[in-house]
């Protein structure tokens, strides 16, 4: 192994200086570095590559697919070993074991955050071996060469850093490296990797209800009832609301030439194991492309090469569906289908404990499924849809059957057109639960669609196989699909032309081709293009005719601002675009902020009841008495009618609008607005505050006591609570949470908290277009390569970047690799 190190410029990513030349002489080595430093690529003729450059982004060469994967293996294991290796252990299933029976996961993800003996049962009885066969078997060898590759990549970083070796960049600063639970991984592990994301909105949003349910168990419900479960429903995945991303494109009619114009933007998690990796991968001749994948993913999931870029958002699609099962009155663990009474399969899933001495217990439970899917009971939310003596829940998740997630994703990295790629996502139907984006080199369309994995429920089986139990769910979520599991003709209708059984064929899911743009802000597929609005596709695919949320409103309404004046060229447009995404307008301020004043001013001081402030700041003990309290308002009528309606660092009022609005969209819009929702007018409805009857003046009293007890003045400055430490640097930001209404999304866990890696915010900015000599992308990650970034540690870098909105020229082209000040190149030899 060679490396060479540059020193990085100010801002840079920081390595010592250092010349290490192991396996190759110095005089052979010397003209090869020569040749790269002049911008031209020299083949690799065995090993990988690693050159590092600006903010640590990995760019990774090899001659083959499990060089390459090795790489991919050795550079995540040096930036997030202790991520990895944690998120290695809960797909093993043996978190009971290291890390406590009853304990639960420190970072979110997209299963959230079950017991960790939940967790260990899921995963034992769902990722077994047979499961791993058949997703090694779906694969194209390619990509299980690559697979095979990074977990030798991962073992080789951890047998350096163990021994430490200087190569093995910071694993001092690794606080797991020697932990029991820190250990070689090989193939296995990361295809229960994949699985994990693959069944992200389907089964991983119901662990807990799985791994628990029993035969006619008593359970009590949560309080709430109806609207927890409706709370748990209404997210596609993991459990923190606003979820999702941004998404743009633009096509020739508003660049002016002959090339189009992308935007992407997940807000996504800044740690846990599904946080996102930037990458940059090649294999001359095969492959060249970069872009960001989860941790433990060795293909590039959401990015460019030279040809295509495309982006994702969470969809609203359903991916999964219940069937309500009539029970033998003998026999909870039977269930009739066409009269006729059929057994469950029971299946004893065992997990290893460390008891209070510390020895070894073996803990043993029964799982239930049917021929549907698995039990799920869901009485802990509504004790309707429980087990019970008479009726029980199955579960079907159309992704478990769905092993052609990743390889759609290995494909699209090759992909040569815009025409290519539309015919992987049809023929493969494979995305999981994401809408698409995708715009090509020299040509002027660009692409939006929901083609991937949907159960086959047309409206026309979903009425004929309702029940009363339905209906109750349906006011709940009129979506995900509820059929009656005792009839054999309510199942998920086969399509031949689907790509599996049970799901819908990519004909019928939507799609749109446009010149002038698409968008998606995690709407439903309805108005991709308010020109061209979907329509006809049943309820399963998320809705038509429903109100935007106020993120996606202003989506369309930048859509719009950047489109008008004439056309322009894609490198012009892409300098406005980067500014409007990071501007972080509060929509709801843009919107109402003048007419809700007017109600909540009228009157300098505002009396509140013991119920308002019992309601006023849920979940904390606001020590302000039950007794009516009088508030005055004047000084936050002043501050709110100064603010910009902006929340740029240094805003003052953005902080105290967050809470005052937070409060109001509690409210139905049919009493908060007077202007109802118009499917004629998506854009400009719900809107019109309602009438004057107290409700916004007492929601404005409420935020004054809440920040009051937060120790906040009501002027604080944005970045009194919106900021990050990283690298003992106090970083502020700006943004705010979706349902503000902000674009720009940065949103802290709990109010006073600082962003960190339990938040959700803006993750990776992409903006792409195709020059004539090329692919040109400009990109962010917020949340930085290492796993410590944004939690005071180091890798401090691109987080200084985003926080000073100074997007990064990825240096994608080999001259602009060579040129970059803070290269590092490091070869692993095979």
């Amino acid at each position: 192994m060679y490396r060479t190190t540059r020193r990085t410029a100010p801002g840079g990513f920081l390595r010592k200086g250092c010349t290490t030349l192991l396996a190759l002489g110095l005089s052979a080595l010397a003209p090869a570095l020569q040749a790269r430093s002049a911008g031209e690529a020299d083949p690799v003729t065995g090993g990988v590559e690693i050159r590092r450059t600006t903010d640590g982004i990995p760019h990774l060469r090899a001659a083959n697919w499990r060089e390459l994967g090795r790489g991919v293996g050795y550079v995540q294991a040096q930036d997030a070993l202790c991520t990895l290796a944690e998120a290695f252990v809960t797909y093993e299933g043996r978190r009971a074991w290291f890390f406590g029976a009853e304990a639960r996961p420190a970072r979110d993800s997209t299963f959230g955050r079950p017991k960790n003996l939940e967790l260990d049962f899921f995963f034992r009885a769902f990722a077994d071996d047979a499961l791993v066969e058949r997703l090694r078997a779906e694969q194209p060898p390619e990509l299980n060469e690559l697979i095979e590759g990074f977990a030798a990549g991962y073992n080789r970083y951890l047998a350096e850093a163990r021994g430490d070796r200087e190569a093995a960049r910071g694993a001092a600063r690794r606080s797991c490296l020697n932990e029991p639970w820190v250990r070689e991984i090989g193939t296995a592990d990361l295809y229960r990797r994949i699985y994990a994301a693959q069944i992200a909105a389907g089964y991983a949003r119901f662990i807990p209800e799985i791994v628990n349910a029993r035969p006619a168990a008593p359970r009590t419900a949560s309080a709430g009832g109806g609207a927890a479960l409706r709370d748990r429903l209404a997210k596609r995945i993991g459990e923190q609301a606003g979820l999702g991303s941004n998404m743009l494109a633009f096509g020739r009619q508003v660049t002016g030439e002959e090339g189009a114009l992308l935007f992407g933007n997940p807000h996504w998690y800044w740690g846990g194991p599904d946080r996102f990796y930037q990458m940059h991968l090649s294999i001359p001749g095969r492959l060249d492309v970069a872009g960001v994948a989860f941790l433990g993913v060795p293909v590039v999931m959401l990015g460019f090469n030279g040809q295509v870029a495309w982006s994702h958002t969470v969809s609203e699609a359903r991916r999964f569906g219940l069937f309500e099962l009539t029970l033998d009155a003998a026999d909870p663990t039977r269930y009739l289908v066409d009269g006729k009474a059929e057994p469950m399969a029971a299946r004893e899933v065992s997990v290893e404990v460390r008891g209070d001495d510390g020895a070894p217990r073996r803990v043993t439970r029964t799982l239930y499924s049917t021929r549907f899917g698995p039990v799920v009971d869901l009485g802990g939310h509504d004790a309707a849809f429980g087990w019970s003596a008479a009726r029980a829940l199955a579960i079907r998740d159309v992704n478990t059957e769905n092993f052609r997630i990743f390889r759609n994703f290995f494909y699209w990295n090759q992909a040569r057109s815009l025409d290519e790629f539309i015919a992987i996502q049809r023929r493969e139907a494979a995305v999981p639960w994401v809408n698409t984006v995708a715009i090509a080199r020299g040509d002027g369309r660009v692409w939006y669609g929901d083609v991937g994995a949907v159960p086959n429920v047309p409206d026309d089986l979903r009425a004929a196989c309702s029940t009363p139990l339905a209906k109750g769910f349906a006011r709940l979520d009129p979506a995900t699909p509820f059929l009656d599991g005792s009839r054999s003709a309510c199942a998920w209708r086969v399509d031949a032309e689907a790509a599996q059984p049970g799901a819908m064929p990519a004909r019928a899911m939507p799609q749109l081709l446009r010149e002038d743009y698409v968008a998606n802000m995690n709407d439903s597929y309805w108005l991709s293009n308010v020109h061209r609005p979907l329509e006809g596709f049943p309820a399963v695919l998320g809705g038509e005719r429903q109100p935007l949320s106020l993120r996606g409103r202003l989506g369309h309404r930048i859509a719009r601002e950047l489109s008008e004046g004439g056309a322009q060229s894609t490198q012009a447009l892409s300098r406005r675009l980067m500014q409007a995404v990071l501007t972080p307008r509060a929509y709801s301020a843009e919107l109402f902020k003048d007419e809700l004043l007017a109600q909540a001013c009228a009157q300098p001081v505002v009396e509140l009841d013991g119920d308002d402030l019992q309601a006023a700041d849920p979940g904390r003990s606001v020590k302000v008495g039950l007794a009516a309290r009088k508030v005055e308002v004047a000084q936050a009528c002043e501050v709110l009618r100064q603010w910009s309606g902006k929340a740029d660092a240094d805003a003052r009022g953005a902080l105290l609008w967050e809470a005052f609005w937070t409060r109001l969209d509690k409210t139905p819009d049919d009493a908060l607005y007077r202007v109802a929702f118009s499917s004629a007018a998506p854009l400009d409805t719900p809107r019109a505050p309602g009438p004057d009857d107290g409700r916004v003046a007492r929601a404005l009293a409420a935020a004054v006591l809440s920040l009051t007890a937060r120790g906040r003045a009501l002027d604080a400055p944005l970045s009194s609570e919106r900021f990050v430490e990283s690298g003992g640097d106090r970083l502020p930001l700006y943004g705010g949470c979706h349902s503000v209404g902000y674009f720009t999304v940065a949103c802290n866990q709990e109010d006073g908290d600082r962003l960190g890696p339990d938040s959700l915010a803006n993750s990776y900015l992409q903006v792409v277009r195709f020059a004539p000599d090329g692919v040109e992308a400009h990109t962010l990650l917020a949340h930085g390569q290492d796993e410590t970034a944004v939690d005071n540690g180091q890798g401090t870098a691109p987080v200084a970047r985003y926080a000073r909105k100074d997007w990064l020229r990825f240096p994608f082209r080999e001259q602009d690799i060579a040129r970059d000040p803070g290269l590092e190149r490091t070869l692993l030899q095979p």
